[in-house]
């Protein structure tokens, strides 16, 4: 039995009420049992593809609001895509590796993580990440969101991993991965290094130091009795200063203080005197910071050198324009003490600790050595300033504690090395909105190598071998091994295996006379993962391909998934893995602020959805800007569902009233239909056009505004208003009651079609009440095309004109009931004082009793004709007065002519005749 089949028999009429809560997932059911993205996928095979390549939700948890916004917004552009001309797949994704799940097991209790191997361990990561996919899948079906659930991609897969293990092996190819000791983001709660898009930023409260280094050798330039000032709000990196950074071409001056000499940037004096209390700060000598170079200080608490360089980096924004250097805990201090070969100096552990290299400290926490630290400091007299301020500061995104920048080994991918390429390629994509472009573009431009290790256990592993010189061995040969085996086995068996075992059979190097090798232990960031779909999603799967139509994401993926896509496609194929991109916003409550657990404002999709029903949260997403961020609250959805109980009552009448309507016999030809009805034919074709312009622009909010106000203007309050007579009061085979049916019976079908990829279910189950439709779902259906009609400009006008008159008639009738001179419409009389454009107007129209739902109408020429009690208006005069005569009990018009037919003392004549043809 076919689905429209099932539908039919329990009922014979479409339902006032949707029940939507309960309906839908009956009619989930049935789609999954017929296959129906199968059926879709079948239909419009061999049309062009249209590719919205997913980007992977995190395997962790119930879906939130922002996720829900995200798919609904995916399903509506592959739903309209595959009604509209293309062949239009959707493979949904998960991304599964990461800290969070680790997190998650060791959290639960069920797990002891030292009592476990590596490989022991990633198999619980493995269970539990899939059982987190099978949730999360539940869900987002329960949105009616329509995809090869069957099939997704998960990065865990070992199809997927093979291919982001080539990816890697690529891009060391061409020399863009290499190792080196550096400043990263380094995170002491995860005890592991972080990318930047797993940094967020909040407020913290640090110390705020101004610190004197005396001048050693002054180079004949200085005197030798001056002191260097800096400034640092982390004073546990001063154990780490090898040096003080000047810009060249700044004016640097000697203040003289009392007793004491100063070293300070001229431009930041007054500042200084201020914050440092100053009273006389006398200059006695100036220079620029390029005669200082390689002037010696002597570091504050070490008997140690702190050297004087120059560096572009050094700016008047803040502090003192001599900056404290730390080469180990700094990005600027790294590069410009490369070029002066000063060390790496890192006295800091993975777990945020104080070593030896630190002397005083070591065994102390960093964030607590900040105290003992400027305690010494003072101590040695060179404690200038002490101070507390609140400043935005880097926090790991999935701790929310503090990181630090620290300088340890860690694998990177060059971004310099292909910096314009992808420059380039952000240039030749499709921005929504226009301003995602510049906003990826100064990231690209000014971000850092990328950080790809990272020290944990749940991840793919990077594939690189180590000979007994400890070099790294990645080689062709090596990568496209590797990647066969996690094809074949998963990558847990880098953790099982023996180096040996995961080399080609007979694979010898240079780098290992003996033969022995030995494998890297660190993961992959997870950006890596999800940033690699694009070769093992895009180019794995036959039904896709690479580069993706759009991408569509929170605006939070500019740092993240977008990012790292661009990064590893440009450096493997010289292209963008997406033709367009699009960001939305994130989900706020009706006030504005962040949902959030401790606020209590939290709203669940799954509540909303056993509520109210997924159609809701549809509606909701189709009538937002998403490209801002967009607030949800108790108050929005109960008007989202008042608008979504209009459109679906306009559909139950167009439905209602099609009962004994059967369009192979019952439909009549266009040159049969009035005015009124080629008016609204041709108001369809407007609709059909903006609304298909809409969805082509991504423009979801005017597809809500557009069918929204059609529904309660041009049919709620206008068309079906006044058709209702002729549809009620003739009889059935009257030609204009067919003519009536035929515009409303093609308004159903193409509001239908309209709204499928919005009102998913509602559109399927009106689709199964209209008659004769060939096929078994709306979703089998393309979108309805606009046709011109010859006459359309001049009936436009007419009717707008014909409006514009009505609505100010519809004002007297409006006043004259609040005065009490008439009741409901049917009861006035009204006498309408128009110019003659006008007046020709209104007589050419038709029966204006109907039009205006009166009576009688009466037009009478010039506006200056109209008596004195009449309400005058821009465009007409208007009197309203009780209309003569009785009330007939079927029509409700009030006439003089009712009881005429003796047969029916209580009709009008042609109510009588009407009623005389039906029972005879």
């Amino acid at each position: 039995m076919s689905y429209k089949e099932t539908l039919l028999m329990p009922k014979t009429a479409f339902p006032m009420k949707g029940n939507l809560p309960n309906r839908e997932p009956e009619m989930q059911k049935q789609w999954e049992d017929e296959q129906m993205y199968k059926k879709v996928q079948e239909r419009t095979e061999g049309r062009p593809l249209f590719v919205l390549h997913d980007g992977p939700p995190y395997a962790n948890g119930d879906i939130h609001m922002g996720h829900a916004l995200n798919k609904l917004l995916k399903d509506f552009i592959v739903r309209y895509k595959s009604m509209s001309g293309y062949h239009a797949p959707y493979v949904p994704g998960w991304d599964t590796h990461g800290l969070p799940i680790e997190t998650a097991l060791t959290k639960s209790g069920k797990v002891d993580r030292k009592k476990l191997t590596t490989a022991e361990f990633r198999d619980k990561c493995e269970a539990y990440a899939l059982e987190q996919v099978d949730r999360q899948r539940e869900q987002f079906k329960r949105l009616g969101v329509r995809g090869d659930w069957e099939n997704p991609y998960i990065t865990l897969n070992n199809e997927y991993e093979a291919q982001q293990i080539k990816v890697f092996g690529e891009m060391a190819k061409r020399g863009y991965i290499y190792k080196g000791k550096k400043p990263v983001y380094w995170s002491p709660s995860s005890e592991s290094a972080l990318a930047e898009a797993e940094i967020e930023y909040h407020d913290k409260r640090s110390p705020s130091i101004y610190v004197g280094f005396p001048v050693k050798d002054g180079k004949n330039v200085l005197d030798g009795d001056e002191q260097f000032v800096i400034w640092t709000t982390t004073p546990w990196t001063i154990p780490a200063n090898l040096a003080i950074s000047l810009h060249p071409n700044l004016d640097y001056v000697v203040v003289k203080e009392k007793d004491a000499k100063y070293i300070v940037a001229e431009g930041l004096l007054s500042t200084l005197k201020e914050a440092l209390e100053w009273e006389e700060a006398e200059i006695i000598k100036s220079f620029k910071g390029q005669e200082l170079e390689n002037t010696v200080a002597k570091h504050p608490l070490y008997e140690r050198d702190s050297l004087v360089i120059l560096g572009d980096h050094v700016t008047l924004d803040a502090g003192t324009g001599c900056v404290h250097t730390a080469p180990g805990h700094g990005e600027d201090d790294y590069v410009v003490g490369q070029k002066y070969g000063l060390d790496v100096l890192c006295p800091v552990n993975d777990q945020g600790v104080m070593t030896e290299e630190a002397p005083q400290f070591e065994g102390m926490f960093y964030d607590k050595a900040n105290k003992p630290i400027t305690e010494a400091l003072e101590e040695k007299g060179a404690l200038l300033n002490l101070n507390f301020i609140t400043h935005t500061y880097p926090h790991d995104w999935r701790t929310k504690k503090p990181v630090i920048f620290r300088a340890t080994y860690q694998w990177f991918a060059s971004i310099n090395d292909i910096r314009d390429e992808l420059l380039k390629a952000v240039n030749n994509v499709e921005w929504l909105p226009k301003w995602g472009e510049t906003r990826l573009y100064n990231m690209v431009r000014d971000r850092g190598d990328w950080c790809i290790s990272r020290q944990r256990a749940w991840g793919v592993p990077i594939p690189i071998f180590y000979g007994e010189d400890n070099e790294a061995i990645v080689t062709d040969e090596t990568i496209e091994h590797v990647s066969n085996l996690f094809r074949q086995h998963g990558s847990n068996i880098w953790f099982e295996w023996e180096a040996k075992d995961l080399l080609p059979e007979g694979f010898t190097s240079s780098h290992s006379p003996n033969g022995e090798f030995t494998k890297e232990t660190d993961i992959m960031d997870v950006w890596f993962d999800s940033g690699s779909s694009h070769q093992a999603v895009l180019e794995e799967r036959e039904d896709l391909q690479r580069p993706a139509d759009v991408y569509i994401e929170g605006s939070d993926q500019y740092r993240g998934w977008f990012n790292s896509s661009l990064s590893t496609s440009v450096a493997v194929t010289g292209k963008a893995p997406y033709k367009s991109v699009i960001s939305h916003g994130f989900t706020l409550d009706g006030d504005g602020r962040k949902m959030s657990k401790s606020l209590g404002n939290v709203i669940v999709p799954n509540k909303v959805m056993k509520q109210l029903g997924a159609d809701i949260l549809r509606l909701w997403t189709a009538s937002v800007d998403y490209q801002a961020d967009v607030r949800l609250s108790d108050a929005i959805l109960k008007q989202v569902a008042e608008v979504y109980r209009k459109i679906r009552n306009t559909l139950r009448f167009l439905h209602g009233n099609l009962h004994d309507f059967t369009p192979s016999t019952d439909r009549v030809s266009d040159d049969e239909l009035s005015e009124l009805d080629q008016y609204m034919s041709v108001r369809l074709q407007e609709i059909i056009n903006d609304v298909r312009s809409a969805y082509d622009h991504y423009q979801f909010a005017s597809v809500y505004n557009t069918i929204h106000n059609f529904c309660t203007i041009d049919l709620s309050s206008f068309y079906m208003d006044i058709a209702k007579d002729t549809l009620y009061c003739e009889h059935a085979n009257h030609p204009a009651r067919r003519a009536i049916q035929t515009v409303m019976y093609d308004v159903l079908v193409s509001l239908t079609k309209l709204l499928s990829p919005i009102l998913s279910h509602t559109t399927e189950e009106v689709w199964q009440f209209i008659p004769e439709v060939e096929e078994d779902s709306v979703q089998l259906t393309d979108m309805p095309e606009a046709t011109d009609v010859p006459t359309s400009s001049e009936l436009k006008q007419k009717w707008q004109t014909f409006n514009a008159l009505r609505d100010e008639v519809y004002k007297a009738l409006e006043e004259a009931r609040n005065e009490k001179k008439v009741g409901k419409s049917l009861t006035a009389a009204v006498t309408i004082y128009a110019n003659e454009e006008d007046a020709n107007i209104l007589r050419s129209v038709g029966d204006l009793t109907k039009l205006f739902i009166v009576s009688r109408v009466n037009v009478v020429d010039g506006v200056n004709e109209a008596p004195e009690e009449a309400n005058r208006y821009e465009q007409l005069a208007v009197h309203v007065e009780p209309a003569e005569g009785e009330t007939c009990q079927r029509c409700w018009y009030v006439t003089e002519e009712v009881g005429r037919v003796e047969e029916h003392p209580t009709l009008c004549p042609r109510c009588a005749e009407t009623v005389t043809n039906h029972y005879s």
